[in-house]
């Protein structure tokens, strides 16, 4: 099965190499520069599961791409999408699935409008990791997991052959015939997560130790939660209480990606994780006011970011 892996950052880098180390026939779709830098210092992971190099990584950039794959991998931001859908275009054929692992659900619609729903499955992902200034991946935890499946539910022949990818890679390969039902969960999850850690610009320990704050958090979740049920979504229960475990933990230093991208002055993915969550609150007639504070908040640093930079 040939695999393109769109982008090589913290995400697709890591899973890429993860694929790649075991000798499946991976490319990673990179702009020029990134192209460059992977030719001549190969594609490292620094992980606490165990270090990876991949030597020479195979790349193409969006002029370059050979044909179609017969799995696209699709792991960019969700602020890059428009052009990601673009440039992978020349990959995507009759025969091509796509496997994306962005956040949110918005881009379920893109894709299906772009290459039809046939081709797309759903999918999602779970790890910490950052690309350094040297290019490197560094993983922050021992979570990697990367869960896909039939947005119906049912069992296919692709869903089989990616299992078959997938066996004896580094990280947690799982199908699942609730995919959509864990996009939704994880959503509800980040948006939480996302969404205090940004408005309080705190750790979930700090957050729950303050006046107020376990409260907060505990309401946070449940305006997430209540969109997602409306949606036919509703958690798990199980999932619901590791989810509140989580985000209500004494001591925390937990804090969401989006939070230390606003600190680095960096774009951010408020509208597909947070925007996107109260426009289909209103749709179901869920009021969301903390979400819409939370929101507030994420424009308000747009605009400042987008004045200053101008």
């Amino acid at each position: 099965m040939r695999v393109l892996v769109v982008g090589a950052g913290a995400t697709g880098g890591y899973f890429g190499a993860r694929l790649a180390e075991i000798g499946r026939d991976v490319t990673f779709l990179v702009r020029p520069a990134r192209a460059q830098r992977l030719a001549e210092a190969g594609l490292k992971v620094l992980s606490p599961v165990g270090d990876a190099q991949i030597a020479s990584p195979r790349t193409v950039t969006a002029d370059t791409i050979p044909g179609p794959f017969d799995l696209v991998l699709l792991s960019c931001k969700a602020y890059d999408l428009d052009t990601a859908l673009r440039d992978v275009a020349p990959a995507v054929g009759p025969q091509t699935t796509v496997l994306p692992i962005l956040n949110g659900l918005s881009h379920l619609d893109a894709l299906d409008a772009a290459f039809g729903a046939e081709t797309v499955l759903g999918g999602s992902c779970a790890i910490v990791a950052t690309l350094t200034k040297a290019g490197e991946i560094r993983q922050m935890s021992e979570l990697h997991s990367l869960t896909y499946g039939e947005r119906d539910g049912s069992r296919s022949a692709r869903v089989t052959a990616i299992e078959a990818l997938m066996e004896g890679v580094r990280f947690q390969a799982r199908a699942s015939d609730k995919v959509l039902l864990e996009m939704w969960e994880k959503w509800v999850f980040l948006a939480t997560l996302a969404g205090a850690t940004t408005l309080m610009r705190a750790a979930i320990g700090d957050i729950v130790a303050a006046p107020e704050g376990l409260p907060f958090v505990e309401a946070l979740l449940e305006e997430c939660r209540a969109v997602a049920q409306a949606a036919g979504y509703p958690q798990r229960e199980k999932v619901y209480e590791g989810a509140r475990k989580m985000l209500t933990a004494e001591k925390s230093a937990m804090t969401a990606s989006m939070l230390r991208d606003i600190e680095n002055g960096a774009r951010i993915e408020g509208d597909h994780i947070v925007g996107d969550l109260i426009a289909r609150g209103r749709a179901f007639g869920v009021e969301t006011p903390l979400l819409a504070r939370v929101f507030t908040h994420l424009k308000a640093y747009e605009n400042r970011r987008a004045r200053e930079t101008a």
